[in-house]
């Protein structure tokens, strides 16, 4: 009988104590701008931008000094509220649509000067004075070590890996499954070896060890750090980004993590990755800006309390399109995987919200259909 009690009671109690542990969730529309504590001054340079650093082998971010604890958040999304309300796949055809790219669906395609493309979560085509660049490439089912359990795609990409038109890069941001994946990683370099890829510090060995990839095509980044794309006039640095990383259970911040700023010589384009708000966008908005196109994170962004660490809301997202010099921006990272609580079209409407706030016309930062 105790036993029957126990097992009937357990489950009030773990959401006795999800509610006690959690902080209210604050509603998207009353969400404020997060400011973390500045950077460091021992670990900028004669400008002041920030440094990335180490500690025991490990890259630090101390913008994320206060972050509660992960299992305070992991209790708190099991138990506490959860108003994704991600509905079945006829719904979804019509309220969050997948078309075919441009290079698939217009038979008289070419290269543009300057195009951008969301295929899905953070994977982007950034066509770039007629060259291809490809963003964080993630085309499999899942987010996860293994296809048959963690965080599944409710939307498809809009292409296979196999129809993307010949690349002449590819910008990895971090290491998390999501947005480094090894079954897409490894395909691509199957299919294109004469890719360039360009990835945080620390990512090199473990492109090398896991796929295709020839050593010589590999250009690992530091922040700040500038490259020089092959066969173009294009110049590629890789810039801060307030996030972290982690494949194993015991590889935290091994590796380096960021966003991109891509040079051209008549146009620019900044791909944010993955990032919560900090100091970084207004420096990287001083040094490179303006930006001609801009593929900037707008989702997975709640309970806020926890995520603002290292996930940007709609409105910080358009502080970003800001303090970088954006002239036309893409919101990216929604609609693909369920990873956080917020509703699952929430992050196109507020942006909009928080556009007009800012007295900002809509088409300048817009949020599409994927493809």
């Amino acid at each position: 009988m105790t036993i029957l009690l126990w097992l009937a009671l357990t489950p009030i109690l773990i959401v006795l104590m999800g509610s006690a542990f959690s902080s209210a969730m604050v509603p998207g529309l009353d969400l404020g701008i997060w400011e973390p504590p500045l950077w460091p001054a021992e670990h900028t340079d004669s400008e002041g931008k920030v440094q990335s650093y180490k500690e025991g082998g490990r890259f630090q971010n101390p913008w994320m000094n206060e972050r509660p604890s992960p299992a305070r958040f992991f209790l708190s999304w099991f138990t506490g509220p959860d108003e994704s309300n991600i509905p079945g796949p006829a719904e979804l055809n019509e309220t969050l649509p997948v078309k075919a790219p441009v290079w698939l669906s217009d038979p008289n395609f070419t290269m543009s000067n300057a195009r951008l493309t969301w295929l899905g979560h953070a994977t982007t085509l950034a066509e770039i004075e007629g060259s291809a660049i490809l963003t964080d490439p993630m085309f499999s089912a899942r987010a996860s070590a293994v296809q048959f359990a963690g965080p599944k795609r409710y939307t498809a990409p809009a292409c296979k890996v196999k129809d993307l038109p010949p690349l002449a890069a590819v910008l990895v941001s971090h290491n998390h499954y999501d947005h480094l994946d090894l079954g897409s990683v490894s395909r691509l370099a199957e299919l294109q070896p004469n890719i360039s890829w360009f990835v945080p510090a620390g990512m090199a060995k473990w492109l090398k060890d896991n796929t295709v990839v020839s050593g010589e095509k590999v250009h690992e980044m530091t922040w700040w750090q500038e490259e020089q794309l092959e066969g173009t006039s294009i110049k590629i640095v890789f810039t801060p980004a307030n996030h972290w990383c982690k494949r194993s259970v015991a590889d935290d911040n091994q590796m380096l993590w960021g966003s991109f700023a891509v040079i051209g010589q008549t146009k620019r384009f900044w791909f944010g990755g993955d990032t919560g708000y900090c100091e970084a966008f207004k420096q990287i908005g001083e040094k490179y800006g303006p930006f001609d196109l801009a593929a900037i994170p707008i989702g997975a962004y709640q309970p806020n309390w926890f995520m603002k660490y290292q996930h940007v809301h709609p409105g910080e997202a358009v502080e970003i399109h800001k303090d970088i010099g954006s002239k036309q921006s893409l919101g990216i990272h929604w609609g693909t995987f369920k990873l956080t609580t917020e509703n699952y079209l929430e992050p196109p409407a507020l942006l909009n919200t928080f556009l007009n706030k800012s007295g900002l016309d809509g088409s300048v930062f817009v949020a599409t259909d994927i493809g």
